[in-house]
This record gives C-alpha cells, sequence and structure tokens, in this order.
C-alpha cells in the first residue's frame, strides 16, 4: 500500500451562511492551504519525529513506484525513517531548507535519482558520493563552491545539474564522470572549462550560459562528439569555427557582446545574433550592426570599431 503525504492543515469548503466560532462577521475566511503552509513551516523546526512524520505523511511502508517526493515540504532536517526504504529508486529532496543529510542515506544504494537542487546546501554531504548507482543528480540552486573528490566514485552518473551555484571554475572531479552525457553549469562565474573535459567522450550536452567567459573555451573545439553547446549569456567577443565538430546540431551563443557568428556545419541550427546568415555575417554588416548597437546605449556615436579580418570563402 503506497503511503499518502499529508499536505497539513487544510480543510473542505464551508458554507457561505455558517461564521467559525469567533471571527468577525464580513473578515476575510482564512485560506486553508496557506495555513497548512505555515503550520508545516513551523513544525519543521520542531526537532521531534512525530512532527516531522506529520510534515513529510506517514511513509511508513515502502511506496510502489519506489519513489519518494519531499519536494516542497520546508524540510530543514532529513526524515531519517525513509532510509529504511532500500529498494527506493528515485528520491527528491528539491525546494526545502536542507544543509546537510544524515549517514543513514547511504543504505539506499539502490537510489538511482536524487534530486537535492533548491536547498543551502554550502558543500556536497559525503554520504551521497556512496550512491554509487546514481545516474541524475539535481544540485542546481544550491550555495556550492565546489565538489569533492570523492563524487569521481559515482561512474554511473549520466547528467550532472550544478547551475546555480558558486562555482568559480569546473571542478577537476568532473572529468573522472566517464559516463556523463549532460552537463548543466549554468548561472555560476566560470570563466574557463578544465582542459580534460575532453576525456568525458560520452558528453553531449553542454550548459554554461549565464557565466563569465570572455572566450569561447577552447577544450569545445576538441570534443566532436558533442551534440548541443549554450554559451548564452557570457562575454565572449569572437566565435572560432564549429564547422569541424561532426555530431553538432544545436549552438545557442546569444547575449553575448559578438561581433561574428560561430561557422557551423550544414543542418546546425544556431541560436543567436545573425543565426539567419550562413555561414557567418558579412564583415561590413557586423561592423554597421555592432555601431548601431553602441549608438542605441549610449545616446552618442563611439569611434568605429577595428576592421573584422577578412573571411574566406
Amino acid at each position: 500500500m503506497q503511503s499518502q503525504v499529508i499536505t497539513g492543515g487544510e480543510s473542505g469548503p464551508q458554507s457561505s451562511q455558517q461564521q467559525p466560532h469567533g471571527r468577525r462577521a464580513g473578515a476575510p475566511p482564512v485560506s486553508g492551504l496557506h495555513m497548512g503552509n505555515i503550520i508545516r513551516a513551523l513544525l519543521a523546526f520542531i526537532p521531534a519525529e512525530r512532527c516531522q512524520n506529520y510534515v513529510v505523511g506517514d511513509l511508513r511502508e515502502m511506496p510502489l513506484d519506489k519513489m519518494v517526493d519531499l519536494s516542497g515540504h520546508q524540510l530543514h532536517r532529513f526524515p531519517v525513517h525513509v532510509c529504511s526504504f532500500r529498494e527506493l529508486v528515485k528520491l527528491y529532496l528539491s525546494d526545502n531548507h536542507l544543509n546537510s543529510l544524515p549517514p543513514e542515506v547511504g543504505q539506499l544504494q539502490n537510489l538511482q535519482i536524487l534530486a537535492l537542487d533548491f536547498n543551502n546546501f554550502k558543500a556536497l554531504p559525503q554520504v551521497v558520493c556512496t550512491l554509487k548507482q546514481l545516474c541524475i543528480l539535481y544540485l542546481g540552486n544550491n550555495k556550492l563552491c565546489d565538489l569533492p573528490d570523492e563524487l569521481s566514485l559515482l561512474q554511473n552518473l549520466r547528467t550532472l545539474w550544478v547551475e546555480a551555484n558558486c562555482l568559480t571554475q569546473l571542478p577537476d572531479v568532473v572529468c573522472e564522470l566517464s559516463l556523463l552525457k549532460t552537463l548543466h553549469a549554468g548561472s555560476n562565474a566560470l570563466r574557463l572549462l578544465p582542459s580534460r573535459l575532453r576525456h568525458l567522450r560520452e558528453l553531449r550536452t553542454i550548459w554554461l550560459s549565464g557565466n563569465l567567459l570572455t572566450d569561447f573555451p577552447p577544450v569545445l573545439l576538441h570534443m566532436p562528439f558533442l551534440e548541443v553547446i549554450d554559451v548564452d549569456r557570457n562575454n565572449i567577443r569572437y566565435f572560432p569555427s564549429l564547422a569541424h565538430l561532426s555530431s553538432l546540431k544545436l549552438v545557442i551563443y546569444d547575449h553575448n557582446p559578438c561581433r561574428n557568428a560561430p561557422k557551423v556545419a550544414k543542418g546546425v541550427h544556431r541560436v543567436g545574433r545573425w543565426a539567419e546568415e550562413t555561414p557567418e555575417p558579412e564583415p561590413r554588416k557586423a561592423r554597421r550592426y555592432a555601431l548601431a548597437k553602441e549608438e542605441d546605449q549610449e545616446g552618442q556615436a563611439p569611434a568605429l570599431p577595428p576592421p573584422l579580418p577578412a573571411t574566406k570563402s
């Protein structure tokens, strides 16, 4: 029997002719859902298992779908009794207030998907690195500045989300995840990528939007197996040719101060300035576009930018 999660405090609709005892006539009704959220937020601070059970539901039996979803439950502590579900495959803890996990989580050796995004983690709990069956790990929207070397133990990891953290460089340990197919590292403070990234020959999609890249990462030019490259919202001024990346299907380079578009092979979709042109904008048109953009921003005509080098047809 699958346990039901208690949402807490929500009552059914009341007759418009009835007034609850003690409420002033004409006063706006209190939303049951709103009151339930308040109760859950208060109870999460109380270090009592009974209160936590009220927040997260009964959860005394293994769910039939081998999944537990405790997202958005205002949790400050992980309910340890969940660790008794040894066959659990999916565990969603997104959008809570967690900053640690108990060592008992290591009992969940069948876990394949773990979502810890939108929490308060400043460091990845070491116990996560013991879950060797993990395929998908969501760590986005936390306060991570680095990842532990022990992450390399997760050799089954296919998808890693670390977007919207405090990373100033991509941790080298990511380059040891040999089966990684998708890497989401947007909205950090990355300025470059490690050259060892090229060893991830299973990597197909890399998302780097909203970082501090001033140059197109050179290592990506040596990764012909990439299918999707997203460098939207960076500070890249020049794009080298990507025409040799034989597997490339999509490149997103919008919102960069670039004065050329990346040259790509036939059939590759580009999203960004001059994307409709093939293979890249004519230099004079590129200069006119940049000049007009600067005039709009500064309100006066700036000095003409230096001419772009002639491109070979």
